[in-house]
């Protein structure tokens, strides 16, 4: 569960060997908790996801105190903040991420919870794997024996019961509740009591596709529909796309880059929207790689 996965095929026929390399969700360098991810070198034909194609992201340092600065601008005025995350990825960045600032005095003592039981499930199975954390995550938490994903303001709520409590609460809070898209999950249940709500700072951290909830709440639409009922957006809606599990477009041009213009006869862009990979694709094209496509649903590609 800890990561993702690339897949490497050797295809033969006819005495003639393709290696073709499936690369997966591409995830970050010196990104928090995992190591940094390993790449499919040497290959012919290469699949590979475009979800951030035609953006960057600005140095960790920075996002780290952008959400400081939020978390600070939230408890100063009594506010309450949302963040619809995945369950599993997104939701142990961001508690290791508020954990690190909590340590550092950077952010109030304030209270957090994680309201989603498969967050809390994931979480453990992150727990029982530190041999994918990387260093890291090892020197400033498990050397010296601290649980990376647990301190002393933090709850995770499992309780469906427990869960709806968290309504009632009056003192400056933050809520990480799945699903990162809000189209499932307890965070419909948090939206629809919190969306109308000008004192609420919904806080988007990472891709949400198109005509989902997420997005469009990201995009400034003034009424969404939640359960089938129509709700005003009144509450302040916030993006940050640094703390995203995604390679961006320098990272996913490096992860090509380990095959050679010479070998790599053809790139096929997936797993992105059409502006994303044709930027993505553009950008290859100028660096030598020859064939550079973005298959449709239902095309056939000959190798």
């Amino acid at each position: 569960m800890p990561g993702s996965a690339g897949v490497l095929l050797e295809l033969t026929e006819r005495g003639r060997s393709i290696p073709l390399g499936f690369s997966g969700d591409i995830g970050r360098t010196e990104f928090p908790i995992l190591r940094d991810p390993d790449v499919l070198r040497d290959l012919d034909v290469l699949l590979m996801e475009s979800t951030y194609g035609d953006r960057l992201r600005g140095p960790r340092e920075d996002s780290e105190e952008e959400l400081a600065a939020l978390v600070n601008r939230v408890s100063g005025s009594g506010e309450k903040m949302i963040i619809p995350a995945f369950a599993v990825g997104r939701t142990q960045v961001l508690v290791y991420v508020l954990h690190k600032l909590f340590d550092q005095g950077r952010i109030p003592n304030m209270p957090i919870y994680v309201d989603s039981p498969l967050a809390v499930a994931a979480t453990e199975v992150f727990r029982q794997h530190p041999e994918c954390f990387d260093e890291e995550t090892f020197r400033d938490f498990v050397d010296s024996d601290v649980d990376p994903f647990g301190f002393g303001r933090l709850e995770y709520v499992k309780d469906v019961n427990d869960s709806k409590k968290l309504n009632g609460l009056t003192v400056p809070h933050i809520i990480i509740s799945a699903s990162g898209m809000a189209e499932g999950g307890r965070i419909l249940h948090h939206l629809r009591n919190n969306v109308g709500d000008p004192r609420t700072v919904l806080l988007f951290v990472g891709y949400a596709a198109q005509n989902t909830l997420a997005r469009r709440l990201m995009d400034g639409e003034r009424e969404v529909r939640i359960f089938g009922e129509p709700f005003d957006v009144r509450c302040k809606v916030q993006r940050m796309d640094a703390f995203s599990g995604h390679a961006d477009r320098d990272e996913l041009l490096s992860y090509a880059g380990f095959s050679s213009v010479e070998q790599l006869k053809r790139i096929l862009l997936v797993h992105g929207e059409e502006d994303q990979a044709l930027s993505l694709r553009k950008e290859l094209k100028s660096r030598g790689y020859r064939n550079v496509d973005c298959p449709e649903k239902g095309d056939v590609i000959e190798l």
